[in-house]
């Protein structure tokens, strides 16, 4: 008789403070998504007791998290009620964007993805880079105007997003690079490191117009990534690559990239390449082999909306166009009819899903 063993993931107890910290999320993630609401709203909407609610929303509120804001306006018999809402005195995050070719972006976001205040600083590599970043973040974290949560990095690369590590990204000739453990010794903050397409696709299916359903998100900048969402939740894969499209070889004969290998998308799509390309042609041509880099990814997971995200003043017309009818002439007619190509101009996307990564490692809200 052949016996089989099966392996059970140790479960351990749940702690008080796990339960406290889950009740504390359900809490945020209502006021985050509905907007001032009342404590016994609250209790109702989340299940928990009334004394649990009040409980925690003092808590809540000697950490600014909330405030009460009065009374729900048109109450007029009895006692009104208290609204709470997400405190405009609330901690703030720093986010940083490296992904656009023009210089690495800044920004001050509070907990509803606002930006407050902006900072740049320039296009640098190597261990220069690291170093310019580092600035860029405390210039940010001098300005900001209420205590900062965490420090969120959207990144081109292949991440190990728990590690906070960048395993490679050749524009910034990086490898190995633990940017949050940097970072966080540098300015005593936590540090949440992501792919910047990666968490693009995440801002635009939970801020934007985008399907979260099925969402591949192109960001197209120094380099050119790809980020894909599914059933709203990011696709990273065991090599935590996937989504690289800048990386595929459609040239054999082409130019060399920054990866090693010639030909890749990355060395006729990105800003820099679009920009020397000059003529309609010429970026035809890369819209239409744009387009038959998409089609299998599309088919192959049912993906029905695919977002540009870069220079709108290189993407829109000939290459978006050409990009739309190579994907239409390769697919199947049910895929063609469905899926739409678009672009978003959208230039604080990488800077919000950054700060949406740390306000959910922090607080746990989505």
């Amino acid at each position: 008789m052949t016996t089989t063993t099966v392996n059970r993931r140790a479960v351990g107890k749940v702690r008080p403070a796990d339960t406290r910290r889950h009740h504390r999320t359900l809490l945020l993630q209502h006021l985050v998504d509905q907007g001032p609401t009342t404590r016994a709203d609250l209790a109702r909407e989340t299940g928990l007791t009334r004394v649990t609610v009040s409980d925690l929303v003092a808590e809540m509120l000697a950490e600014s998290l909330v405030d009460d804001i009065g009374a729900r306006p048109g109450t007029h018999l009895g006692k009104p009620a208290t609204l709470v809402a997400i405190s405009e005195s609330a901690p703030v995050i720093v986010a940083v964007d490296l992904s656009d070719d023009s210089g690495f972006d800044g920004a001050v976001v509070d907990l509803h993805g606002r930006v407050l205040l902006r900072e740049q600083a320039p296009f640098s590599r190597g261990a220069d880079a690291v170093d310019d970043v580092s600035r860029l973040v405390a210039r940010l974290v001098e300005r900001a105007p209420r205590r900062v949560l965490g420090i969120g990095v959207g990144t081109p690369g292949i991440i190990d997003d728990e590690a906070g590590v960048v395993l490679q990204a050749p524009n910034l000739a990086w490898d190995d690079v633990p940017l949050a453990a940097t970072l966080g010794e540098r300015h005593g903050l936590p540090v949440c490191v992501g792919n910047d397409a990666n968490i693009a696709a995440v801002a635009e299916g939970a801020f934007g117009d985008g399907d979260d359903a099925g969402l591949l998100m192109v960001t197209i900048g120094q380099g050119v990534g790809g980020g894909i969402l599914v059933d709203g939740h990011p696709v990273a894969g065991p090599l935590r690559s996937a989504g690289e499209i800048g990386h595929i070889v459609v040239d054999p004969d082409g130019a060399a990239c920054a990866c090693g290998n010639r030909g890749c998308l990355e060395t006729l799509l990105s800003a820099p390449a679009l920009r020397a390309a000059g003529s309609d042609a010429a970026r035809s041509h890369v819209g239409d082999l744009l387009g038959s880099v998409l089609t299998p990814i599309v088919t192959t997971l049912g993906i029905a909306d695919v977002v540009l995200h870069g220079p709108t003043d290189l993407l829109d017309g000939p290459v978006l166009e050409a990009a739309r009818a190579a994907v239409a002439r390769q697919s199947l007619p049910f895929v063609a009819q469905r899926i739409r190509i678009r672009l978003v101009a959208h230039d604080e996307l990488v800077l919000t899903g950054a700060a949406a990564l740390v306000r959910h490692r922090e607080l746990g809200v989505v």
